[in-house]
């Protein structure tokens, strides 16, 4: 029975239950190691996890071609919210990214990376034969400049970079061409390595004090021992200690960082630290092994999607939930310079876990309307 016309006759043998399987396995994983990391926000992820799994299962049941009909609706929410953010938004620690409600706080950059994959999945659907054609190009980066400077003004550089780089799969899975792509990276790479070069060797001014700050603590950690590299270094330190098994959740020990409070407020971007610690090299493996599975379940289901749409969304979530795991693992270790940006279903945050579970529940929509073969 259709509801104003959102849903559809589904089929339970339809339903991708080895998708959500995957995702309530590694979200209580991550639970628990947020409860080790700090026991006091472990109720709140619990709650965030209920309100994610009610979004979950509504939105998987509501037909995803309706949803990006409403391409302009959700583009303009996507910047109203941020908007709303920009003159009155909370202020934390020099950053002003969240709403507050008084009962709790709403971070809208998290549903924006959700949001912005539907916009743009209509979007380039709409002008599948036009990919090519460098109009079609500069109006996507249009519209693409104004929600990434609203984040990026947050600042935010982490979650500005990573919705660029899923904008710029969901370009390429549109019919972008490759020769373009590699002529934007034959620009890009030495433009990263010239602003790296200037931000180290002089005065200018090319991004926020504490980014630069940041980056110089990367490449010369020695010499920012003990301030800004000092967490990243801590964190390398924490994964390193925990040899194959780790020290166990929820132990005593007084060297461990969350403990001995080497990193600050350990259950959110460096949760990947006390996973390493904790549970060890295994432990590690199966966090990064559930991520891994979760990214390849969303592209099988797009490999079958019924349209260009289904699959850019697939392809989009997917491609949202590796980057950003990527992102976030590559600080916990290293090979990254410092920068806040949440694991999928396993770093402490509602807003991000609600928001990532909206994000599933519509890729499970697409594998509901899946094509039949033979």
């Amino acid at each position: 029975m259709k509801i104003l016309n959102i849903t559809k006759p589904y089929r339970l043998k339809d339903y991708k239950f080895t998708l959500l399987v995957l995702v309530l396995a590694l979200t209580s994983l991550g639970i628990m190691v947020i409860g080790s990391a700090k026991q006091s926000v472990q109720g709140k992820q619990i709650i965030g996890l209920i309100i994610g799994l009610i979004a979950l299962v509504i939105v998987s049941l509501i037909d995803y071609v309706w949803i990006l009909n409403l391409q302009w609706l959700l583009y303009a929410l996507t910047v109203g919210l941020l908007l709303v953010v920009r003159f009155f938004g909370k202020d934390v620690n020099g950053a002003t990214r969240w709403i507050d409600f008084g009962f709790t706080t709403f971070q809208p950059s998290e549903l924006a990376k959700i949001l912005l994959v539907l916009f743009f999945a209509k979007f380039i659907m709409k002008h599948e034969g036009e990919m090519k054609k460098p109009l079609t190009i500069i109006k996507a980066l249009g519209l693409l400049a104004v929600p990434c400077f609203l984040i990026y003004q947050q600042p935010d550089l982490s979650t500005t970079i990573s919705i660029a780089l899923v904008f710029c799969v969901l370009m390429y899975v549109g019919g972008l061409s490759y020769k373009f792509i590699g002529v934007v990276l034959l620009v890009t790479v030495p433009t990263v390595i010239i602003l790296l070069s200037l931000i180290v060797h002089s005065d200018l001014d090319l991004l926020h004090g504490y980014q630069e700050t940041r980056i110089l603590a990367w490449l010369q950690p020695e010499k920012y021992k003990s301030d800004e590299a000092y967490q990243q270094n801590n964190s390398i330190m924490a994964i390193g200690s925990g040899q194959l098994t780790g020290k166990g959740l929820n132990n005593n020990t007084t060297t461990s960082v969350k403990n001995g409070n080497f990193i600050l407020e350990p259950q959110t971007d460096f949760i990947f630290a006390i996973v390493g610690e904790e549970l060890g090299f295994v432990g590690c493996c199966i966090v990064i092994g559930l991520l891994l599975l979760i990214v390849i379940q969303c592209l099988l289901i797009g490999m079958r999607a019924q349209d260009l749409g289904g699959r850019l969304i697939c392809c989009g979530i997917a491609s949202q939930i590796a980057i950003q795991s990527f992102i976030n693992i590559s600080v916990a270790t290293g090979l990254f310079p410092n920068t806040g940006i949440p694991l999928p279903f396993v770093s402490y945050g509602m807003s991000s876990l609600v928001s990532m579970y909206i994000g599933i529940g519509i890729v499970l929509n697409v594998g509901l309307q899946q094509k039949k073969y033979k």
